[in-house]
């Protein structure tokens, strides 16, 4: 006869991948009619034994899937938290009304300079302490007589020598009006009384355009003559004195300094191009060399000065001759 009980499900045979047992109520169908069964066997020991031990895994197993999803959980909500901040951080950069706090600047020098360029002259102070000072004139100094060549603004004429700029202007405007021409030019004095007029105009960078060529040329010699120092000072009497050949002079000019030797150069050609018009202006190699030559040196004794100034005389005509002499050849 058999009997349907309810009673709580006992252990049963379950595989390492099978969930474990529910908690409701298991029909059990017992067999009444039949004997009592015998007790377990070894056999059958070690089967519950591996039973229960393959359930123990699996609720191990279960716990380290849920420590594992709970990790993978933790670090979801971290990345989340860390996109969110980083969202926020460029919301509030972007913002118009996000303001940025900027310290104070360090290691600042300031400096301060003041620049001078022998081809510009004295080009001043930083623009800045301008308005404070004076206006500058256009050199060094306050006038372009009586100075040196270092303190002046300085320029390249058409054969690349390097002269004071207030004479290229003065050359220019001479050329210009027919000086070249002009009878006696170099020699003449100027008739009229504006020699300090124009001076001051020349001081300023300024040729006024309606000076005697006169006039011109002999500010031209005194812008020599006034020079601090001659520039043939560097040479010895005795070395111009020995000079008797074309080759001689030459040599000897190029042992000027190079300001001197640009000088004397410019200086020459100026008075080839006067001899070349000779037939008009009356003025040959000797008698420009005669003018130039005491506007050349400095001396003390004025003796001295006469007699020296004849061989700088005769050193002078040489190399205008010379000048000339190329220049024939060279056409």
């Amino acid at each position: 006869m058999a009997e349907v009980l309810h009673s709580p499900t006992p252990t049963s045979h379950f595989s390492s991948s099978t969930t474990p047992p529910s908690s409701s109520d298991t029909i059990l169908i017992l067999n009444t009619d039949q004997e009592q069964q015998p007790p377990l066997s070894s056999s059958s020991s070690s089967s519950f034994s591996s039973l229960a031990v393959a359930v123990n895994n699996s609720f191990s197993t279960v716990t380290e899937c849920d420590a594992e999803e709970k990790k993978t959980e933790q670090e979801l909500s971290l990345l989340a938290i860390l996109v969110t901040l980083l969202r926020k951080s460029l919301v509030s950069c972007s913002s118009d009304d996000a303001s940025m706090e900027i310290g104070h600047p360090t290691n600042v020098r300031h400096v301060a300079h003041v620049t001078f360029d022998r081809f510009n002259g004295f080009l001043g102070l930083p623009l800045e302490f301008k308005p404070q000072l004076p206006t500058i004139p256009p050199s060094a100094s306050a006038t372009v007589f009586g100075v040196s060549t270092e303190s002046m603004k300085l320029s390249y004429d058409t054969r690349g020598n390097i002269v004071p700029t207030i004479l290229l202007l003065m050359q220019r405007h001479l050329y210009a009006q027919g000086g070249l021409q002009a009878e006696g030019i170099f020699r003449i004095n100027a008739g009229n009384n504006r020699e300090e007029y124009v001076r001051e105009q020349l001081n300023k960078g300024v040729v006024p355009q309606d000076i005697d060529v006169h006039c011109l040329a002999g500010l031209i010699k005194a812008w020599f003559r006034e020079l601090p120092r001659g520039i043939l000072d560097s040479l010895s009497p005795e070395q111009v004195m020995q000079c008797q050949t074309e080759e001689d002079c030459a040599e000897l000019a190029n042992q000027l300094p190079h300001t001197e030797a640009s000088l004397l150069e410019w200086t020459i050609n100026l008075m080839a191009d006067v001899v070349q018009e000779e037939p008009l202006n009356k003025m040959n190699a000797r008698n420009i060399a005669m003018v130039f030559a005491p506007n050349m040196t400095r001396m003390v004794d004025r003796l001295t000065a006469l007699m020296y100034a004849v061989q700088v005389m005769n050193f002078l005509k040489t190399l205008v001759s010379r000048t000339l002499k190329a220049r024939k050849e060279g056409f």
